[in-house]
C-alpha cells in the first residue's frame, strides 16, 4: 500500500506543533505563526506605501513603484536566500530561520499589498478627498478617516487572496530548514519511507483546510460576496 492512515497518527503530534514542548514549534503551529507574522507586517506596511505612493506623485511613486515591481517580479525563494544570507550581514548576528522566513514573506507581500490598496484608493471618486480637504481636515486625516475604511473593504477579496498566498508560501521556508509543516512532513518521509501518499495528502489537506478556513473568515466577516 502507499497510503497508510497509522503513519499520520503517530506523527501527528509532530506534524501539529513540532517540538513546541521544548520551545520550538514545528509543523501546523509554526507555518501558522509566520503566516500571521508576515501578515501583521505586510498589512499595515502595504497601506502606508500605497498612501505615500498615492499622496506623493513623482520621484517617491515612482520610487515605490520600482521597488514593488522589482519585489513581485521575482521569486520568492530568491527573497528568502536574500534575507538569509544578507540580515546576518547587516545585523552582525544570525536571526532564527522562523524569522528570517517570517521577514521575507513581509517583505514580499507588502508589495502586492501596495498595488492592491492603491489601485482601491484611485477607484474611489475623487471628490470625496476633495470634499474632505474643503471641509478642514488634512490631507492624511482624509486618507485615513475618510478614504482607507472604504478602501479597504473594497480590496478585501484582494487582500484575502493575497494572504490566501501568503499562507502557503511559508512552505517555501523548507530551502533553509526551518521546521514548518512542509519541512517536518518531509522529514516523517524521510524517517519513514513507506507511506509519503499518506504524509503528503495529509499535509496538502492541512493547508486547504488552512486556506479555505480563512476565505471563510474574511466573508464572514466582512460580508463578501
Amino acid at each position: 500500500m502507499i497510503a497508510n492512515i497509522s503513519v499520520i497518527t503517530d506523527n501527528l503530534d509532530y506534524l501539529l506543533w513540532g517540538r513546541a514542548a521544548d520551545g520550538q514549534p514545528g509543523g501546523v503551529l509554526l507555518t501558522l505563526l509566520m503566516a500571521l507574522g508576515a501578515g501583521v507586517l505586510a498589512l499595515p506596511g502595504g497601506v502606508v506605501l500605497a498612501c505615500l505612493a498615492w499622496r506623493f506623485p513623482g520621484v517617491i511613486r515612482n520610487g515605490l513603484f520600482l521597488w514593488a515591481e522589482f519585489i513581485r517580479g521575482i521569486p520568492l525563494i530568491f527573497v528568502i536566500f536574500w534575507m538569509w544570507y544578507l540580515l546576518p550581514m547587516l545585523t552582525g548576528s544570525d536571526l532564527p530561520g522562523a524569522v528570517t522566513v517570517t521577514l521575507a514573506l513581509a517583505w514580499f507581500t507588502a508589495a502586492s499589498v501596495m498595488h492592491s490598496v492603491y489601485a482601491g484608493i484611485n477607484a474611489l471618486p475623487a471628490g470625496q478627498y476633495d470634499a474632505s480637504v474643503v471641509q478642514g481636515f488634512r490631507p492624511f486625516q482624509a486618507l485615513w478617516l475618510i478614504l482607507l475604511p472604504q478602501v479597504l473593504r473594497n480590496v478585501m477579496p484582494s487582500l484575502t487572496g493575497i494572504f490566501i498566498g501568503l499562507l502557503k508560501d511559508t512552505s517555501l521556508a523548507f530551502i533553509v530548514n526551518v521546521p514548518e509543516l512542509t519541512t517536518v512532513a518531509g522529514q516523517v518521509n524521510n524517517r519513514v519511507q513507506i507511506y509519503p501518499a499518506a504524509i503528503f495528502i495529509f499535509t496538502g489537506l492541512v493547508y486547504y483546510l488552512l486556506c479555505f478556513g480563512l476565505e471563510r473568515f474574511t466573508r464572514r466577516r466582512f460580508a463578501i460576496r
